[in-house]
C-alpha cells in the first residue's frame, strides 16, 4: 500500500504527460487554441493541479510538450499513417476529437519515439482510452496502434492483449 511519502516514478508521470497531450490536442482541436495558447493553459492550471474538483497527476511536463509539439508539427505526416490503420469505410474525419487526439499522440510515439517500447506506448495509450471510453474503442485504439507498430517495427510481436 502507498502512502503520501512514495515518490511518484517516471513512468507514472510520462503516462500522466500522454493523457494531458491527449486532452490538449483534443482541446486545440475544437476550441481552436493555438499551440503556445495550449501548452501555457496545461502548464499553469492543470499539470499536478486540482481543476474543478479532479486532480490532475503530477506529470513529466518535458514530455508533454514533447508529445504535443510533435503532433502539432507531423500532423501532416501522422493522418495517413492513422487513416490507413483504420478499417475500411471509418476515415480519421469519422471519428470523434478525443479519439483523433489519442491516435494521433500514440502514432506518434510509435513513428517517432523509436527509443520508446512499442508494446509500452500501446498500453499506455490503451490506459488512456479507458479513460474516456467503456465500449469497445480501447480495443479498436489496441488494434490500430498494433497495426502501426507492426508496419514501423522488424520483429515487432505483437501488442499485449490485456
Amino acid at each position: 500500500m502507498a502512502d503520501d511519502h512514495t515518490p511518484v516514478r517516471p513512468a507514472n508521470q510520462r503516462g500522466s504527460a500522454r493523457l494531458a497531450a491527449v486532452q490538449a490536442l483534443y482541446q486545440m482541436d475544437i476550441g481552436e487554441q493555438t499551440l503556445e495558447e495550449t501548452l501555457s493553459q496545461f502548464e499553469s492550471f492543470r499539470l499536478g493541479r486540482e481543476l474543478e474538483g479532479d486532480q490532475y497527476l503530477p506529470a513529466d511536463a518535458d514530455y508533454f510538450r514533447h508529445i504535443v509539439r510533435g503532433v502539432v508539427q507531423n500532423q501532416i505526416k501522422l493522418d495517413p499513417v492513422i487513416n490507413a490503420a483504420l478499417q475500411k469505410g471509418w476515415p480519421m474525419t469519422r471519428i470523434d476529437a478525443t479519439l483523433r487526439a489519442l491516435l494521433r499522440a500514440g502514432v506518434f510515439e510509435l513513428t517517432m519515439r523509436r527509443d520508446i517500447p512499442f508494446k509500452v506506448v500501446i498500453r499506455e495509450y490503451v490506459d488512456v482510452a479507458n479513460a474516456f471510453y467503456e465500449d469497445e474503442v480501447p480495443g479498436m485504439v489496441n488494434g490500430v496502434l498494433d497495426a502501426v507498430a507492426r508496419k514501423y517495427s522488424d520483429g515487432y510481436s505483437g501488442a499485449d492483449k490485456a
